[in-house]
Order: C-alpha cells, then structure tokens, then sequence
C-alpha cells in the first residue's frame, strides 16, 4: 500500500537503510521498522501492531535520528487503521490521543514530533469531514512528507558539499539520517572523493554501524575512531572539516545533537577545523531554556553491545544529548542557504517550505 503513490522517489542512490520500506512503513495494520540497535550486524525489523508500540519502539531506540519522524507518520496511518470503525467524534478523540503518545515518546524531539503528527491530524481531519479513509489519507500525507524531507535535505546538501575541498577529510558525529546519504550523494556527483572519519558514538554507536554503513555503502573511504580519539585524529589525518546534524536549531544559535557534538566542536574550534551543522532551524525554540535534556537509562553506559564492562556498584551517567553553544558553530548550513548561528532568526524572514 502507498508505494505506488510516489511519482518520483528522493531515495534514490542512497544506501539500503535510508530506503523508504527500510526506515518504518505502514501496510496492511501493522508497522515494519528497521531495528538500528542491531543494523548492520543484523537486518530486522520490529512490527508493531498497535500505534502505542510504534511509540514504544521510538522511546526504545529502535529507530533513531530522523527514523522517529517516519515511524510517527506510519504510526499515525496505523491510528488510523484502528479507529476506522468508530463514529467521527471517537476517531477523531482516538487520533488525536495517538498523536500525544506518538509526539511524546522521547522529550528532545518532541516540538518536530509535534509537527509530525499536527500534520497527520490534518490529513485526518479532512478524511473524516469528506468521509474518505483516514487510514489511507495519513498515510499519503507522511510519505509526501517522506519525499519532501528528503527532497529538503538534498538542498541543504548541496550548500554543505560546497564546502567540502576536494579530496577533503571530513569528520562527522552520530548518524544524521537523511543528509548523510544526500551529501555523500551529492560529492559523488561531483566527483569531490572525500574521505569520512566517523566516532562510533557510544553507547549505541550509531556512528559505527550506521554512518560508517551508508558511507560504506555509497562507495566512501570510511574509517572509524573511538569517541575520545578526535583531536588526535584532526591533526593525525589533517580534517578538513566537522560535520554534524541537529536534533534542535534553537533560534538562539545554540545546537541540541547527540551527545559528543560539544566536546567535538570544542577540539574543532581549537584546532581550526570549521563546524558546519546541517538542519532546520526550530522556531519552537527560540531560546535553548526551553529544550529538554533526555536522560536515558544509566546501565547502558556500563556495557557495550550487550557486554558489562563494570563491577556491580559502579554507576553510570547517559545524557541522550548535549548543547553546543553558539561560539563554537562555524556556519549553520540549511535548505535556503549559510547562516551564521546569531543571524539564524533571519531564516524565518522569507518563505519557509513545509519540512515536516
């Protein structure tokens, strides 16, 4: 269902896990995503069959970066699906309840999670008033807001690629989704040959087994390091620029990312390498006092992949995210062009394009 709708696909030439069906997708009452906590050691998929586990899913890890935008979408269709047997006035209460749930189920994100879902809402409303398929109508709605995310980012691409020197060396941090595979895309095209540095990022390491993955993928010179090995390796193998995405552009210039970003941007900053963060900026955010810090479960810092590494008794500490403050961003790097981070409330000042 609904794949066929897409007259042309922005996923093309990216790699197999940036795939539309290998991110979430909705068919027939049940939701497939990809589980990133185990990709690419091993290629499952997690099926939720009720919208609460879909949110569950999210709060678990199972998807990460923009995986969650997706699989809210896809949760939403699946709402959808439940309720299509109740009278328009408890559809409606039910929908918009799985909205919350959706929006909800990781603290950091929930103002972009918020749009997610307002737009299924949307869709949905309008179903219930023209009595058509709810189900079917936000499901159209979070694959053209598939096809546009990526449509967006393949522009923002095209602005941080022309920063990109010629057989450069980039570093980059965590897994940013979308404007991995596009940038990565985007210096294929114009034959730039980069070679890509990559933190694992603990204690998921997203940066390991999931940007080393696509880089990999789409045919990059990829080499991971440890995450306490980037200044050494700035000087070591000269990087010529960091890179990263953004879990929230507040309008203050500061930026939310997985936590690691601050401590790369600082060696960055001491060693000249220029910072470019990719994204949209958040006009939910105008200052970084209103952005939550996600705090996750301590043991997992303790292990790795499964593994205890401690003595019983010794605590661990796991913020999901940390904030770079605006002194330390070289540029921040969108859809409409480079922005400084203290002129970045200039963004709003023409036109923004639908994201989410």
């Amino acid at each position: 269902m609904g794949g066929e709708m897409i007259m042309k696909r922005e996923d093309n030439g990216l790699a197999f896990m940036l795939q539309y069906e290998n991110v979430a997708w909705y068919e027939g009452g049940a939701v497939k995503i990809l589980d990133r906590r185990v990709y690419p050691t091993k290629v499952e998929f997690v099926t939720c069959k009720a919208h609460e586990e879909v949110a569950q899913a999210i709060t678990d890890m199972v998807t990460q970066s923009g995986g969650p935008y997706t699989a809210a979408g896809m949760g939403m269709a699946l709402a959808g699906y439940e309720c299509k047997d109740m009278p328009k006035d408890k559809a409606w209460e039910y929908l918009k309840k799985a909205a919350h749930t959706l929006s909800h189920a990781r603290p950091t994100t929930k103002s972009r999670m918020i749009q997610v879902t307002n737009g299924c809402l949307d869709a949905a409303k309008k179903a219930l008033e023209e009595g058509t398929s709810v189900e079917q109508s936000i499901l159209n709605r979070t694959i053209d807001s598939l096809n546009r995310r990526y449509s967006i980012m393949s522009t923002v691409a095209k602005y941080l690629v022309d920063m990109f020197p010629d057989n450069g060396n980039i570093m980059t941090q965590c897994f940013g989704e979308t404007i991995v595979g596009t940038m990565l895309r985007e210096a294929k095209a114009r034959k730039k040959n980069i070679k890509l540095f990559v933190p694992e990022t603990r204690p998921y390491f997203q940066g390991a087994r999931l940007t080393a993955s696509v880089a990999q993928n789409q045919g990059f010179d990829t080499t991971v390091i440890t995450d306490n090995m980037p200044a050494y390796t700035m000087t070591k193998h000269k990087i010529d620029l960091f890179t990263s995405a953004s879990d929230a552009i507040c309008l203050d210039g500061h930026v939310v990312n997985k936590v690691g970003t601050y401590q790369i941007a600082i060696v960055a900053k001491y060693h000249e390498v220029p910072y470019f963060v990719t994204g949209i900026p958040d006009k939910g955010h105008p200052t970084i006092s209103t952005v939550t810090i996600e705090e996750r479960n301590p043991n997992l810092v303790l292990e790795a992949r499964g593994i205890k590494n401690t003595l019983e008794g010794v605590k661990g500490y796991y913020p999901s995210f940390d904030i770079t403050p605006p002194h330390l961003v070289s540029r921040v790097v969108t859809d409409k062009g480079i922005y400084t981070p203290y002129d970045i409330h200039r963004y709003f000042e023409t036109e923004v394009q639908q994201y989410f």
